[in-house]
This record gives C-alpha cells, structure tokens and sequence, in this order.
C-alpha cells in the first residue's frame, strides 16, 4: 500500500540536483573507479610485456576464492591499514562483499586469502610475496604497488585450471588493479577464460 511513498528516514535524505552521481572523496565504501578515465571510443589492443617482473608464482588450481578479495578484512591487511588511516575503526571494517564498491580496498584485498601459496615465498601460506629486486618480503598489494612506481610491469606464473570456481568480476579487475599484464598458466578455467 505505501510503497511509493518510502518510508520518513529515506524521504529525508538529500538528493543532488546533478545528471551525473557525485562521488563522495570521503567514502570508504563507494569510490569513482578509475577503469573509464582514460578509455577511448577505440581500445587500445594488445601490446608488449617486456621486463616484467613476477609478482607470484602458483601451482595449479588457482581458485577466484585465491584471487577475489572475499569474506572479512584482516586486522593486519593492506585493506585494513586503508580504513584506518580514514578513521574507520575496527569493528566496522565489515568485508569485502560489503565494500564491493570501492575499488581502493578491493584492489588491497586481491590475492588477501590467507590459504595463498606462493612458490616465491618456498611453500610459506599466506597473502605475501617478495619484491624481486630487494628480496624483501611484503603484501602481494605492497609490491604490487612499489613496482607500479619504479615502472615495473608484472606477471603472473601458474599452473592448470587458473580461475577455476564462481565467477567473479573481482577476480579480473583485481589483478589488473594491481598492475598485472599478464597471467602465464598451463590452462584457463573456462569462464575466466572468456
């Protein structure tokens, strides 16, 4: 019977008079992400990977549970350093899922899960790597991040069926995020594939 009308806590909210949406810079949930910047009406097409560097190497079966950031954020995460240097506490960092919309703390959280296996890391679990050029051990997001900015393009290594579980577009935009160009496998879960 009222369901055009809402309710008084919803018919309250301010809504901005603009055609297009209004990012709140502040927001650790919703974020403008940067995939539309720089895109033409004309892709760009494939082009060279040259002295790349590898930013992990997996063995098979790779799962988008690996490589989607999924389920709570870690206390010592690169996520979660993110929230709180915004003044978000702990107990409302709530999970990925939730903050889906924000590509800041998606792009922290790909390749997060703890259950990782790194050949880098000589059988080590967890979300860590080493950044080649020092040996220093980090976040996968960490050195991701430092060889964006010495120039550094880098890849993936894995084995058979990377991508294989529920499809999920994180597990796409994630990697890209973090500045991967390519993912060398032995094979490709179908879906991912596509």
């Amino acid at each position: 019977e009222a369901i055009t009308k809402g309710n008084p806590i919803w018919n309250q909210l301010s809504v901005p008079s603009g055609t297009l949406y209004a990012w709140d810079p502040k927001s650790t949930y919703i974020h403008e992400p940067p995939y539309f910047k720089d895109m033409t009406m004309s892709p760009p097409g494939p082009h060279g990977v040259k002295g790349a560097y590898c930013l992990l190497n997996f063995g098979d079966s790779i799962t988008t549970d690996h490589i989607s950031p999924a389920g709570s954020i870690h206390k010592d995460s690169p996520a979660a350093k993110y929230l709180m240097e915004r003044g978000v506490d702990r107990r409302d960092f709530n999970s990925y899922g939730s903050r889906r919309g924000n590509d800041e703390i998606m792009a922290r959280g790909t390749f997060a899960n703890i259950r990782l296996v790194n050949k880098l890391l000589n059988g080590e679990v967890g979300p860590k790597t080493i950044h080649i050029p020092t040996g220093e051990k980090l976040s996968v997001f960490d050195a991701a991040m430092r060889y964006k900015n010495e120039g550094h393009d880098t890849v993936i290594l894995a084995g058979a069926e990377y991508g294989s579980g529920s499809s999920r577009d994180w597990a796409a935009k994630g990697p890209m995020l973090l500045g991967v160009k390519a993912v060398i496998a032995k094979s490709f879960e179908r879906i991912h594939r596509s």
